[in-house]
């Protein structure tokens, strides 16, 4: 830094404050800053900085199926959100197993994360004991697992009732529901929006028509199969992500059947080549970017002020109305 600042003129102090963004300089001392940084080849050394400020202006960012087309475009938030806040994202991989979930984030953790976001596995009790016991600022997106900490997801139960309602005024009287893995926040809650609407519907709602498809395609695929060997097959179905929405679609064209002159198919969650299904896909669609942006911005909060109370923010996804549901575009 030294010759940095002999080189463009100016103190040692200024081209801190050139590099930090710490203090307003001018733009001609500015650029002559940048131009010695040019000359002289010199890299500011961040690790160093790290143990002035206790600050490494990173975070650590745990998802668990970078795979999942939702979790991605939540991921795409997150970033985006970060960059303009001046952090760096590490990212990892849990794969949804709890013992790689603690793992990387015990990794992120001691590089010296400032925070961590983390999108938890399907059974997070080790990491949550983790976060909670060394007082890490963690956020925790989609699923909602421990309202000691902050969080941030979509609104689950009355978009899926408003699913089962849009299928109910279009005629459907039985209507299926292809639920996620049994125990996550996300099952819970979506499995009590299709009661509520089945409910407020005057509908009856039977066992055999709720099926668990395991949050992914093989499994969805599988349920769907057993709604329709049914006796009395139902005329519409209502898919819980939109993993087991690709396995119930394949499930009924390998049935033979038509979607949706056969049954009727909506789901919730959005995909990008959901617009390319034939038919297009009517589905409930999350605030996925939305969601990444406020995760980073209560990560923020918590990291201005970490005594402030914990908040779980709530997203309402949109219908997307398109042509699997059979009826008429209002």
């Amino acid at each position: 830094m030294a010759e940095v600042a002999r080189l463009a003129g100016v103190s040692i102090a200024t081209v801190s404050h050139v590099l930090n963004g710490t203090r307003v300089v001018r733009e001609q001392t500015r650029e002559a800053v940048l131009a010695a940084i040019g000359e002289s080849g010199y890299t500011h050394n961040t690790v160093a900085r790290s143990l002035v400020t206790q600050s490494t202006r990173s975070i650590g960012v745990v998802v668990s199926a970078i795979s999942n087309p939702s979790l991605v475009e939540v991921l795409q938030g997150i970033e985006a959100a970060l960059v303009r806040a001046g952090y760096t994202l590490l990212l990892a991989d849990s794969h949804d197993e709890p013992a790689d979930e603690l793992a990387v984030v015990q990794t992120l953790h001691q590089r010296r994360v400032d925070g961590l976001i983390v999108a938890p596995s399907t059974d997070p009790v080790r990491t949550i004991g983790y976060l909670a016991d060394r007082a890490v600022p963690a956020v925790f997106v989609d699923r909602m697992v421990d309202d000691r900490f902050d969080q941030v997801g979509p609104d689950n139960a009355e978009p899926v009732a408003a699913l089962v309602d849009h299928l109910a005024s279009n005629g459907h009287r039985r209507i299926a529901f292809v639920r996620g893995r049994p125990g996550l926040s996300t099952t819970i809650e979506r499995d009590h929006g299709y009661r509520l609407g089945m409910s407020r519907r005057g509908l009856p709602i039977t066992d055999e028509l709720v099926v668990d498809g395991d949050s992914e395609q093989h499994a969805g695929c599988k349920a769907m199969h057993a709604l329709l060997d049914l006796p009395e097959r139902p005329t519409a179905v209502v898919v819980g992500n939109n993993s087991m929405t690709i396995g119930a679609v394949r499930a009924i064209r390998e049935a033979g059947l038509t979607v949706p002159d056969d049954i009727a198919l909506v789901a919730f969650d959005d995909f990008p080549w959901a617009e390319d299904f034939s038919p297009r896909l009517t589905v409930m669609a999350q605030p996925t970017r939305e969601i990444g942006t406020c995760a980073v911005q209560l990560l923020m909060d918590r990291l201005a002020d970490p005594t402030r109370s914990p908040r779980t923010e709530r997203l309402s996804p949109s219908l997307v109305h398109r042509d699997s549901c059979g009826c008429t575009k209002k």
